[in-house]
């Protein structure tokens, strides 16, 4: 093997170990949140927030770590998001109290903006265009694979040793692809590039208050300042973000793409997906180990079927899409996800994984392999060449985004139905005093195992017996809800067109959090030099579909 052969495979490594890096980590944390809240508390909404302020500033600011790459050179960029990436690691490993290891989150999701990007980036300027293809399938597909194997990862550190291994483990590994960044990509300078920092500081403000309200509801009530305000507040800011975009001369997401239907639609099916999978992913891991007694290498295990399921299935049915067309996976795929949210309306407080759990799982996970390539073609193809990077960067932001919400808008569906469940089962006025603290505490704390040690022993079991159905009740509420959701999300796929020009559907099996196809990472000069060869028949394409 020649030297610039090797460079470029040790460059391709440092990609995926800089990106899997991201993915395990924003994977792993469900299983770990049991045990962090069991050593520092905060509850429901502590565990939510361990995941929401880590995906708040990276779904928010990963258009803006691709800004950053293209003005000041993606080696620079990714090591400086690798070295971040690994001192706010740190942070969360050694994090005394909830409220650091929040703040330590915040700080790894942006360090996160700026590697994800800046790997793509990295690969399209060491990879000549003809090799480039290869070269991003193999990183989508093993970061994939990371992402994938996270809550396994995770599972078997936090039974071995402790949920602080799941964030120490990223030191090593930064310090590895560091190294291979040194070795294998050079140095380049950087291009000039307009940054809308403002823009992404109106993202993340307007996203945090909405979020703020949706996670502080079921602690204090829809009237609560504490609710209404940050609501509020966070919904007109984002208001001001979509204003100003509109008007700034280079805006962070070039909002002219969504007057397109598919790339609109596609995108709000992108948003109601990713949302719904928050059930599965977030809560689903979270019922089994503090309502059903699983240890975390458990509930780990059982998300192993959708890794298998994607690998085997996610690319053969982006083949058949492009064979038959995308409209009718779009439409497919989020219905059979339905179906399998449906199947975890089962599920009792003794779970049974081959009876009940590996069903929905397997179900959920088909239908998701029969959506993801198509609806992430669609999307993309319904932008010209020059802008499928940005489609691409707003796809994936967007993803992560709806996980956001995902994770917050179903703790509230969950504590609602933990709420209203609780009451149908217990009359407060024939409680004691301190049978009325825990119930209080409880609704607070949906889906967990209260302490009853201060409840008079004859009120416990009845309490305990109320406070596990309570458990189950949100946990179907919730899963019906995503269910709806998936439903909705299938109607959005029938509104979809033919695309306006070819994507494969098969390069795109990792979706909106993974997949960046060889079309979305071409350069700038090289999209030209196509158009000039094309010459009149790229003018004459222009003329018909209204295209640049």
């Amino acid at each position: 093997m020649d030297v610039a052969a090797r460079a470029k495979r040790l460059a391709l490594l440092a990609c995926i170990l800089g990106s899997t890096v991201v993915g395990i980590d924003g994977s792993a944390i469900g299983v770990a949140l049991p045990a962090i809240r069991g050593e520092l508390g905060g509850g429901l909404a502590g565990q939510q927030w361990a995941a929401n302020a880590y995906l708040l500033t990276l779904g928010s600011l990963l258009l803006l770590g691709g800004s950053l790459g293209d003005a000041y050179g993606e080696r620079r960029i990714f090591t400086l998001g690798l070295v971040g990436f690994g001192v706010t690691s740190l942070i969360c490993a050694a994090a005394p109290t909830i409220e650091i290891l929040i703040a330590g989150r915040a700080l790894q999701g942006a360090a996160g903006a700026l590697l994800v990007p800046a790997a793509l980036a990295v690969i399209v300027s060491v990879f000549e265009a003809d090799e480039r293809s290869r070269a991003i399938g193999t990183w989508a597909a093993w970061s994939g694979i990371g992402a994938a194997l996270g809550p396994l990862v995770g599972g078997q550190l936090v039974d071995a040793a402790s949920w602080r291994w799941v964030f120490a483990l990223n030191v090593p590994l930064v310090a590895l692809t560091i190294a291979l960044i040194v070795r294998a990509i050079p140095a380049a300078e950087g291009r000039r590039a307009r940054l809308d920092v403002v823009g992404s500081v109106l993202c993340v403000v307007g996203l945090s208050g909405v979020t703020f309200g949706l996670i502080q509801q079921p602690i204090a009530g829809w009237g609560a300042a504490s609710v209404l305000g940050p609501l509020a507040v966070g919904a007109t800011i984002f208001a001001a973000f979509v204003a100003y975009e509109r008007r700034v001369p280079a805006p962070l997401v070039p909002l002219e793409l969504f007057n397109r239907r598919n790339f609109a639609l596609g995108n709000a099916q992108t948003l109601v997906l990713y949302a719904g999978m928050a059930l599965l992913f977030f809560y689903g891991v979270i019922y089994v180990q503090q309502v059903a007694g699983w240890t975390a290498l458990e509930a780990g295990l059982s998300l192993v079927p959708v890794t298998i399921v994607m690998m085997l299935a996610a690319s053969r049915f982006g083949a058949l899409a492009d064979r038959y067309g995308p409209r009718a996976f779009t439409v497919a795929g989020p219905l059979v996800m339905g179906l399998g949210l449906l199947l975890l309306l089962r599920l009792d407080r003794d779970v049974s994984y081959v009876g009940e759990l590996l069903p929905a799982v397997t179900v959920f996970a088909l239908g998701l392999s029969i959506v993801v390539a198509p609806q992430t073609a669609v999307v993309l193809a319904d932008a010209e060449e020059r802008n499928a990077g940005a489609a691409s960067g707003v796809n994936n932001a967007i993803g992560r985004i709806a996980a956001l919400l995902g994770v917050a808008g179903f703790g509230l569906v969950i504590a609602t139905g933990f709420s209203a469940e609780l009451d149908r089962r217990l009359d407060p006025d024939r409680l004691s005093p301190a049978a009325r603290v825990a119930v209080a505490d409880a609704k607070g704390n949906p889906m967990t195992q209260s302490d009853l040690r201060a409840v008079p022993a004859a009120e416990r079991p009845a309490i305990g017996r109320a406070i596990g159905e309570a458990s189950v009740s949100g946990l179907h509420l919730g899963a019906g809800s995503a269910a709806g959701i998936a439903f909705l999300a299938g109607l959005l796929g029938a509104g979809l067109r033919n695309p306006r020009r070819a994507v494969k559907a098969r390069e795109c099996a990792g979706g909106a959090l993974v997949a960046a196809p060889r079309d979305a990472a071409r350069r700038p000069e090289e999209c030209a030099r196509e158009r000039d060869r094309a010459g009149k028949g790229s003018d004459l394409v222009s003329s018909v579909t209204g295209a640049p």
